[in-house]
């Protein structure tokens, strides 16, 4: 059983040493223990750090492409390398090492593809009352998303089989946090949460300069991801919607118009008129959005598919090529 941990990294030459310091040697049920580095285009030492910190792999960015194509480009080195579990962190130190063995047991066991580590962020003291608020509501409409208990959803300590790493695919290019949890959701991966603790504050965060701009990314990425997975759901109450509000001026226009006064409300009739043909166009958008959805999730299988044909089911069944 080989477990590789992936740390996504930028500009982060003082916290990462640290970080590869406490990671664990030996986990029960692990054979093999290794380590990959994405430097995401750093401009400082974080590479030599890597190398100087024993990390066994480093995939190097030219230039600064963000967290989530550092995250997915982690995950394709892992699998690639026969990771049979992988285990994301980060590079500040901010999650205690020694709760990866908690990460990796529901999945070691069978009863996992995924397993996200919950901070509790009520207990975290550097977070402020609006951000734990934030967090609190977020993981929450997540969760009526993705159809998933996760309590934190934008905790980056998560540990995840090679088979949920297979099929998943980062579209968004902001965080892979809140886009894989929906993901795991809407495929029917086993996804759960254990409790983890977290280290004292070594920076602020790099994600986002402040919370309104963390807002709008983060509800765009939820509505995104989302729409993807239930298009009509989403067309056909919006389309719904428009086309109540033209039904309910057009009953509105009748009544006038039987009471004998709808001469001076043509307006309402012409609004009524737009507002239904404009609701069912929507629904019909819902239509086809749904049938490009059965059409990307045969592309997502096929894809899945070739990439158990071209990297096998793990080290314990890998080949030798000739």
């Amino acid at each position: 059983m080989k477990l590789i941990i992936q740390i996504p990294c930028y500009n982060e030459e003082q916290t990462l040493p640290v970080t590869l310091r406490a990671l664990p040697r030996r986990l029960r049920g692990v054979d093999r223990i290794e380590v990959v580095v994405i430097d995401d285009g750093s401009s400082d030492g974080t590479v030599r750090a890597a190398r100087d910190g024993k990390a066994a792999h480093v995939v190097r960015f030219k230039n600064h492409r963000g967290l989530a194509d550092a995250f997915s480009a982690g995950l394709d080195a892992c699998v690639r390398l026969g990771a049979d579990i992988i285990v994301n962190t980060d590079a500040d130190n901010q999650y205690a090492a020694a709760d990866i063995q908690s990460l990796i047991d529901p999945i070691l066991s069978g009863e996992a593809d995924m397993v996200i580590g919950d901070r509790r962020v009520e207990t975290i003291r550097h977070f402020s009352f609006i951000k734990k608020r934030l967090q609190k509501w977020g993981s929450w409409t997540v969760r009526q998303l993705s159809g998933t208990d996760i309590p934190d959803v934008t905790s980056g300590f998560r540990a995840m089989s090679r088979e949920a790493a297979m099929r998943l695919n980062i579209l968004s290019r902001f965080t892979y946090t809140l886009e894989t949890v929906i993901q795991a959701g809407k495929k029917n991966m086993a996804v759960t949460h254990v409790p983890v603790r977290t280290n004292a504050q070594t920076r602020p965060s790099r994600l986002f300069s402040n919370i309104g701009s963390y807002l709008k990314r983060s509800v765009t990425t939820m509505i995104r991801i989302y729409a993807l997975y239930e298009p009509l759901k989403i067309f056909l109450s919006i389309g719904g919607a428009v086309f109540g509000l033209g039904f309910l001026l057009g009953l509105r226009f009748l009544w006038f118009y039987f009471t004998g006064s709808g001469t001076g409300h043509i307006q309402s009739l012409i609004l009524a008129a737009v507002l239904m043909i404009v609701g069912f166009q929507v629904a019909m958008i819902g239509l086809l959005s749904d049938l490009i959805a059965a059409n990307r999730r045969l592309i997502e299988d096929v894809l899945y598919r070739m990439k158990k044909l071209e990297f096998g089911d793990g080290e314990r069944k890998k080949r030798p090529r000739a």
